[in-house]
Parts: structure tokens; C-alpha cells; sequence
């Protein structure tokens, strides 16, 4: 069997056990990727989340020395959440973002991996490989865009002739020499919806992103969300979908798989209720979301700042329960300033009487500001 018999094989197996697209490249470095990282750095953009150095996430062949081709691979993922419970004054929701829906993406990719390499295997004679599910090195959109799969949008999005955005991305390094795939020549035209609709201008207008300023990246953190950008994010307790939702390639897909399991009721979560939640319990009920990787904590922040963004009076008093029991300071700060945002000047004779008893400067500050950005 000749390579390119043995790709069309790969290519069938890939599609019977759940790959939506699959693509292939060369192992050679990524020259034109390195000059964007080199930029990206230089202008203070990157999140911190990012792994690697810059050789390490350019050059392949430093995290598989025999690596010959990488296979890119695509799983399109739900957009559409039926039967989603309304959000309504006194039982108000967030929304988590739709690559959070289902099983944590990292498993499902993982395991569809798993079986491919497994007939990759079966086939040649002591090949190697090894599978990346974001958390690798390497840019899964550049493998993706380099493997034919797409091209990448204005909004830093893979974009798929058939998955649009909605899709989860993985590759596989392996030390054979598959045919590689030509690149998808196509582009956004003078479409700059995206980038017009940011709530928070974190599109650069050419595929690169100021993660900084990205609500994705700030709904992760564990420290306090910037000023200028609380009142942006809205509802979302992890996440933000504004740049796929406007994007027009996304027009009438909704890609479903069997084992992407939708539950309406977890992924447009009661506010309150995630505020008091145990560790067991948040992990019980929630841990199968990619979303909380980073735990309840970012979680938790996110759920009081959409509080306060729907005025929700009914949740007062158990922000206060929070603010004055809560040993975490930057939630307790959360808290108090979520209570002056929801109360205003009503919230006078509570915020000066618990002023007193709080020592943590940052808390106080926290306090005064949630009463003075009302007026």
C-alpha cells in the first residue's frame, strides 16, 4: 500500500469514528507563524496561558524528533442549546460558552486520537506519534490552516468550509510521510463584523488578538476583572461567542455529535446558586466542563458581576453572605461592589458600617467604588 493509499485510509477511519475534517501537513517549522508569535510577544498581547517557547511551538520536530507529517483534525461542536431555561428577575442566568458544552473537549479529541493512532499503529511498523489537544506546544489553528482545513478568519477562528468556527481542534505528529494537503485559499473579504462587535476592541483586525482584553481570557482569571471591562461581561460566567455568533460563515451550522451531551440546566447556570456552591458539589456537578478548568473560583467571580449587570435585588442578600463570610478576598471585593452596583445609594448604610470591620485595603477600595460608579 503507497502513502497516498494509506491516507485515504486514515481519512475513512478518521470519518467512522467522529472526525468531521481531517488534514495534512509537513513536519517542517512554521516560519510565518514565528514572525506573528514574535510580534504578538513584542506588543504585550499574549494571556499568559500560552505553553512553550517560541522555537518549541514553531518547530515540530522539538516535541517529536522523528516526526515526519502532522495530522490535523476537526470535531465541529453544538451552537444551539434546546430547551435552555429562561433567565428571569429573581432566578437570573449565565451562559457558558458553547466550546464548554458537553464533555471536556480535551477527553472527546482525546479519545478519537487515541483510536486513530491506534490504526496508524495497526498498519505501519514502529511508527511514532503523539497527539496534542490545545494544551500542547503547538498552534492547533496554524497545523489546521497549514493541513488545508481552513483558513484563519478576522476573529483568530479557524474557519471551515462546513464547521464555520464551531469546531474543536487536535493534531497528531507521526514519523511517516503522508502527502501533505494544499492550503484553503479564501478569506473574510471586506466582512469586519467581527471586529466591529467585540465588546471589548480585543480584535486587532487581522487575525491577532489582545487576550488581555478578551473576555474569553479575562473570565478565566482569578484576579479582579479590570474596571473598563466589567459592564462587558454581561451574563457569561466563562467564555464569549460574540465574534463566532456575528461571524456570517456561521450562518446555518450546528454540527451535533452523540457524545456531545447538551444539559441546558448546567450550561445557563442559576446565578445564586453557584455562589455558595462546596468544592465537592461544584466539582460533582460541573467537572466534566472544559470550562472550569480553571475552578470555581473564576467561576464564582463571573456569576457576581453578572448580578449586579442585571440590577438583581433579589440576590442581595446572599452577596452579602458572601462579602462577610467568603475568606477569598477578591470575591468578598466582588461581592460589595456588586452590592453597590445593585443598590446604590441604598446601599450607604451597609457598606459604611461593614467598612469598618474589613482591613484588606483592596476589599475597602472595592466598596467605595461599587456606590461611586452608580453615583
Amino acid at each position: 500500500m503507497d502513502r497516498h493509499e494509506f491516507k485515504q485510509k486514515v481519512i475513512e477511519y478518521a470519518h467512522s469514528i467522529g472526525i468531521d475534517e481531517i488534514g495534512f501537513t509537513h513536519a517542517e517549522p512554521f516560519y510565518e507563524f514565528r514572525e506573528k508569535l514574535v510580534d504578538y510577544y513584542q506588543k504585550n498581547y499574549e494571556s499568559g496561558f500560552e505553553k512553550g517557547t517560541i522555537d518549541e511551538r514553531t518547530t515540530p520536530k522539538m516535541s517529536l524528533r522523528s516526526a515526519q507529517s502532522i495530522i490535523s483534525i476537526a470535531v465541529g461542536y453544538p451552537n444551539k442549546l434546546k430547551g435552555a431555561p429562561k433567565s428571569k428577575r429573581g432566578e437570573r442566568r449565565g451562559i457558558f460558552a458553547r466550546a464548554s458544552w458537553g464533555v471536556d473537549y480535551h477527553v472527546l479529541l482525546r479519545k478519537r486520537l487515541d483510536k486513530l493512532q491506534k490504526f496508524i499503529e495497526e498498519h505501519i511498523e514502529e511508527v511514532e506519534c503523539l497527539s496534542m489537544v490545545d494544551t500542547g506546544v503547538l498552534s492547533d489553528r496554524e497545523v489546521a490552516l497549514r493541513s488545508g482545513l481552513g483558513f484563519i478568519g478576522k476573529n483568530g477562528f479557524l474557519i471551515n468550509p462546513n464547521l464555520g468556527t464551531w469546531s474543536y481542534l487536535g493534531e497528531m505528529l507521526v514519523s511517516y510521510p503522508f502527502p501533505p494537503d494544499e492550503e484553503l485559499i479564501d478569506s473574510c473579504g471586506d466582512c469586519t463584523l467581527c471586529i466591529d462587535r467585540c465588546p471589548t476592541q480585543a480584535l486587532i483586525g487581522n487575525g491577532q488578538l489582545d487576550s488581555k482584553r478578551c473576555i474569553s481570557f479575562l473570565t478565566q482569571t482569578k484576579t479582579l476583572i479590570p474596571d473598563e471591562f466589567r459592564k462587558s461581561i454581561g451574563n457569561r460566567v466563562y467564555g464569549c461567542d460574540t465574534c463566532q455568533q456575528v461571524c456570517p460563515r456561521n450562518k446555518g451550522i450546528n454540527t451535533e455529535h452523540v457524545d456531545i451531551v447538551l444539559e441546558p440546566e448546567l450550561l445557563k447556570p442559576e446565578l445564586t446558586g453557584l455562589l455558595e456552591i462546596s468544592n465537592r458539589e461544584f466539582k460533582e456537578t460541573y467537572g466534566h466542563l472544559a470550562g472550569v478548568w480553571r475552578g470555581k473560583n473564576p467561576i464564582q467571580k463571573n456569576a457576581i458581576i453578572a448580578l449586579a449587570h442585571f440590577k438583581e435585588e433579589s440576590a442581595v442578600p446572599v452577596l452579602k453572605r458572601v462579602a462577610e463570610n467568603d475568606v477569598r478576598p477578591v470575591i468578598k471585593a466582588t461581592a460589595y461592589w456588586a452590592i453597590g452596583q445593585i443598590l446604590g445609594s441604598e446601599a450607604l448604610p451597609y457598606i459604611n458600617e461593614r467598612y469598618k470591620i474589613e482591613q484588606d485595603e483592596m476589599i475597602k477600595t472595592e466598596m467605595l467604588k461599587g456606590i461611586q460608579e452608580v453615583g
